[in-house]
């Protein structure tokens, strides 16, 4: 079963179990209205309604009656994201009918919580426990959390697909299956063809690898705003000649983390049918070692001309992205977004749960973080800071791909590529595309980031 099959809701309401959400102080108030024999279980069990607590309490047949899950105190519901989620994980399989919460956010964050945090990624493996399942809580746009959420396993699922069975040709796969699921078109540009239509960035990162790189186009909708995402594809990353200690390399399948992401959320948009015009490029390529590797110290010549002198082969997934945006840019949309994982740098600064973004709009990023904490996504952003133009412009070429001294390095990344973005409105994410540790509704492994805050946020930032 796929991420996505867990991934929808209940329609069983025959044999649905009450699940009752109880902050901290409303524990008491509901007790003193309960039987002797209810009162007593819950004390006996010594249940406080803290977050993420759950209780099930048996009926006079021994079957369960009802269950509780503990919201804990305001603090807990300020700090923690999708609570329900981690109680959700501790309930026996079965079928839930959620009660309790009447607040609108708190309906649609405990439904979509739960959904998220029924993936499970059994491609490799047999056995796993079925996840317990909810009914759609009344007032909640079913369809539309379904949508979310299955866009979400999608980027989990190519994220969490190691390299060997995720290379150039099995992310086409996937962007080819997507785009026939939904009527898009897709247009691929692979190989030495990559030379004769002018994207040379992306051929020199990928030509020493067997697996030929490629430039995905996909293109969906006929009418209304445009919309351009760009996806980092790098397949996995050896850091080419500068190679990477094994440390380092042991999370690179992930590297394509920002296509994942970008395909996601085309999954969202087109499954809820948004009216715009929607393009996605994912530039692919596999950063090997090899006989025709590209070297420290070679100059590239970028698709819109200028010139790239390569610092060091680890610093690929500018070199790709910059070739996409440059030919986004020929056909400019209404909003142009690249994510990434691009740099370490942006771990360093907002750890593995925030997702940092670059824009010159200040209302575009005033919009994408408010709208980031009202769907539980959180988002950062950082700046484009100008005096660190001269940090990427070396003595012999236009650009350095890796500036030396090692400061700043999310933000030189960012300058790099919005040198390729054109002049109209731009957004870079640089995700980290994982999650370390297991967390409510975000198990470890594959994950996306920023893509919610995005599809919340577009209505006010493109005039859907």
């Amino acid at each position: 079963m796929s991420g996505a099959d867990r991934m929808k809701f209940a329609t069983d309401e025959w044999s649905a179990i009450d699940l009752l959400a109880l902050r901290k102080d409303a524990l008491g108030p509901w007790l003193a209205d309960q039987s002797d024999r209810v009162r007593t279980w819950v004390d006996a069990q010594g249940f406080t309604a803290a977050a993420g607590s759950t209780l099930t309490i048996p009926g006079e047949t021994g079957l369960p009656q009802l269950a509780l899950a503990g919201l804990g105190d305001s603090l807990d519901r300020r700090r923690k994201r999708f609570i329900l989620a981690g109680a959700a994980a501790s309930l026996p399989t079965g079928t839930y009918r959620l009660t309790g919460l009447t607040n609108q956010g708190d309906l649609d964050e405990a439904a979509l919580g739960w959904l998220l945090a029924s993936y499970r990624f059994e491609r490799y493996k047999t056995g796993t426990k079925t996840p317990p399942r909810l009914l759609a809580p009344a007032g909640v746009d079913a369809a539309r959390i379904e949508a979310i959420a299955a866009g979400e396993a999608l980027t989990r699922d190519l994220i969490n697909t190691p390299a060997n069975d995720m290379g150039p040709d099995e992310l086409e796969a996937a962007t080819r299956k997507l785009a026939d699921t939904y009527g898009a078109t897709l247009e691929v540009t692979q190989g030495h063809d990559l030379i004769d239509r002018n994207f040379p960035l992306i051929h020199a990162v990928g030509r020493a690898s067997p697996r030929a790189p490629r430039l995905l186009d996909l293109r969906w909708g006929a009418d209304g705003p445009t919309l351009t995402l760009v996806g980092k594809g790098i397949a996995f990353d050896t850091g080419g000649l500068n190679l990477k200690p094994g440390g380092s390399m042991a999370l690179m399948k992930k590297d394509m983390g920002g296509a994942a992401a970008v395909l996601g959320l085309a999954r969202m948009i087109m499954a809820l049918g948004t009216r715009m015009r929607l393009r996605v490029l994912i530039p692919v390529a596999e950063n090997s070692v090899s006989g025709a590797a590209f070297r420290p110290g070679d100059i590239l010549t970028a698709r819109n001309g200028k010139t790239v002198e390569i610092n060091n082969t680890d610093a690929e997934g500018r070199l790709v992205l910059a070739d996409a945006l440059a030919y986004a840019a020929e056909d400019p949309p209404d909003m142009l977004v690249s994510m990434a994982t691009l740099t370490g740098a942006a771990r360093v600064a907002v750890g593995p749960d925030l997702a940092p973004f670059y824009c010159d709009d200040n209302t575009v990023a005033g919009v994408l973080g408010m709208e980031g904490n009202r769907v539980h996504d959180p988002v950062w952003r950082m700046p484009f800071h100008d005096p660190y133009e001269t940090l990427i412009e070396p003595a012999i070429a236009d650009l350095d791909n890796a500036p030396s001294g090692g400061f700043a390095g999310s933000i030189t990344a960012a300058l790099f590529l919005r040198r390729f973005a054109g002049g109209g409105r731009y957004i870079h994410f640089d995700i980290y595309g994982w999650q370390p540790v297991a967390a409510p509704a975000r198990p470890k492994g594959g994950v996306g980031q920023g893509t919610r805050a995005l599809l919340a946020a577009l209505p006010r930032l493109i005039d859907l």
